[in-house]
């Protein structure tokens, strides 16, 4: 890869990464020299910031590749990446370096995403007033700050210490210093502020998938989560609570192409499976075996707790030789168990022939599209950034570390009644001490939003990181060995590409 700038520049100045995003065209249909001028320019350049979340590096995932977000539970005590190449088997195991693509991958799409929404930032104020209505501008402008603050949030929470680029670049101002987490936050801070501001509250069906105020205040909020300024998520999510969003009535439908337009999802990135660019691997699987590269952990089928709301070392119904039996409904509903119908199409059961034993359901598709596209080729399956259940456990976490408790038992039982799991109540009792309700909090988090990527983010934020590698070491996992190396289990590295094509970025001291 070339520095930094140049290659945005290259890429970016009038393209987008690939085909069009909801079917709205992108700017490689457009010559560079009349582009720019009108209100249906700046929708076009707001598309290709869009489809850049489509990287296969960022919220599509691969099947035999460098690992997606979607595949990043495989940080954590989650899931086994079975094959490690992809990254994070690899990373778990300490056997990673600043020159593993995984991590120059992950930078590059990133970057890619920020070179495309400064240009879109940058331009769309220039259109003239004739050309574009001020609401118009005003609600692009905001996508691009929300989707702005989205890559360097992620920047942020793997890297900590990186560029900061807020304007197109020339080979002037191309080789630029790295800059420290404060001021990367200070950025992303300002920038959830404007796209609040600008975006507007809901969009028609047909424009499902841009973004809207709920989705900037329920990602900032999740920002705001992991920087542990509570204060801030029960503001944020309070406002997200009198909108128009609601938990979906089947948790395992939802994974699905039926539950993708729910009420629930307040942000999600958008794929078509067709025979273009627009299709996702995560949903991938082969036709064997269910999806062996991500792999669920022993660890996480036994947290989650028997159907009565008490965990498998307590409870009366937990039968070890049918661990299925009598759980937690989320359990079914993300994680196979031998014997499951895995290909519905071809009535193939799973036969626990993977290192855990277990396959992973959630977001794997179990049957041919409409279509008749298989279950390996890219599918259609949208990636859920951020769901409803999600706002409603952080009000949750906010609420209870900042000792107002009350609130707590409902936004958790809500959580829990959509899969007719026991109130905290019934099971774990009233007048719960501060640090009680965390614990069920932290807990909640784990059965709900397994797989979903989030898990590396709350043990990181949590300072539980250690703990969740021995519990993955623990497990009996064939030829696995997770080493916890304090700080570099939590920090990616800054590339080693982008160190030798920058004589003015040095590498973050966690990783030298």
């Amino acid at each position: 890869m070339k520095k930094l700038g140049i290659y945005i520049i290259a890429l970016l100045i009038f393209a987008a990464c690939s085909d069009d995003y909801l079917d709205r065209g992108s700017l490689t249909q457009l010559a560079s020299g009349n582009f720019w001028l009108t209100e249906q320019d700046a929708q076009l350049g707001i598309n290709g910031v869009y489809e850049a979340l489509q990287n296969r590096s960022l919220y599509s995932g691969n099947l035999n590749g460098q690992a997606g977000i979607p595949q990043h539970d495989g940080l954590s005590d989650n899931l086994f990446n079975n094959y490690k190449f992809e990254g994070p088997g690899r990373y778990m195991e300490g056997n990673v370096e600043p020159a593993t693509p995984f991590f120059n991958n992950f930078w590059t799409s990133i970057y890619r995403g920020i070179g495309g929404a400064n240009t879109a930032i940058e331009n769309i104020a220039l259109i003239s007033d004739a050309n574009i209505s001020s609401d118009a501008r005003n609600d692009l402008m905001g996508q691009a700050y929300f989707l702005r603050a989205l890559f360097y949030m992620n920047l942020a929470i793997y890297f900590e210490e990186a560029p900061l680029i807020l304007e197109v670049q020339t080979l002037e101002n191309a080789y630029v210093p790295k800059n420290t987490y404060d001021e990367l936050k200070a950025a992303i801070d300002d920038d959830f502020a404007k796209a609040i501001a600008a975006l507007p509250v809901s969009r028609p069906q047909s424009d499902f998938g841009y973004a809207t105020r709920g989705a900037a205040l329920s990602l900032a909020a999740r920002w705001h989560l992991y920087n542990k300024e509570y204060q801030q998520v029960a503001d944020l999510t309070a406002q997200v609570m009198t909108m128009n969003y609601g938990l979906f009535n089947n948790y395992e439908t939802l994974f699905s192409l039926a539950g993708e337009l729910s009420n629930e999802i307040v942000f999600s990135v958008r794929f078509i499976q067709d025979q273009s660019n627009n299709g996702e691997t995560f949903s991938s699987t082969f036709e064997g075996i269910p999806r062996v590269n991500d792999q669920p952990m022993p660890n996480l089928v036994d947290d989650y707790y028997c159907i009565d709301g008490l965990p498998i070392s307590e409870s009366p119904l937990y039968n070890p030789q049918n661990r299925k039996e009598n759980r937690d409904p989320r359990l079914g509903a993300s994680i196979y168990f031998q014997g499951d119908i895995f290909l519905i199409h071809l009535d193939r059961p799973f036969r626990g022939n993977t290192a855990t034993r277990f396959g992973r359901k959630k977001y794997t598709r179990n049957n041919l599209s409409p279509e008749g596209i298989g279950v390996f080729p890219p599918g259609g399956q949208d990636y859920y950034l951020i769901r409803y259940a999600e706002v409603l456990l952080m009000r949750a976490e906010a609420l209870a570390e900042l000792g107002q408790l009350g609130e707590v038992y409902e936004l958790v039982n809500q959580v829990r009644a959509r899969v007719n799991m026991p109130a905290i109540e019934d099971v774990e009792g009233s007048g719960l001490g501060q640090g009680q309700l965390i614990d069920i909090i932290r807990h909640e988090r784990r059965v709900e939003l397994a797989f979903e990527s989030l898990r590396f983010f709350d043990l990181k934020r949590w300072g539980t990181m250690e703990s969740a590698y021995l519990r993955a070491a623990a497990d009996p996992v064939g030829p696995y060995n997770p080493q916890y190396r304090g700080r570099r289990s939590e920090t990616f590295p800054i590339p080693q590409n982008e160190l030798d094509a920058n004589r003015n970025l040095v590498q973050n001291p966690i990783w030298n």
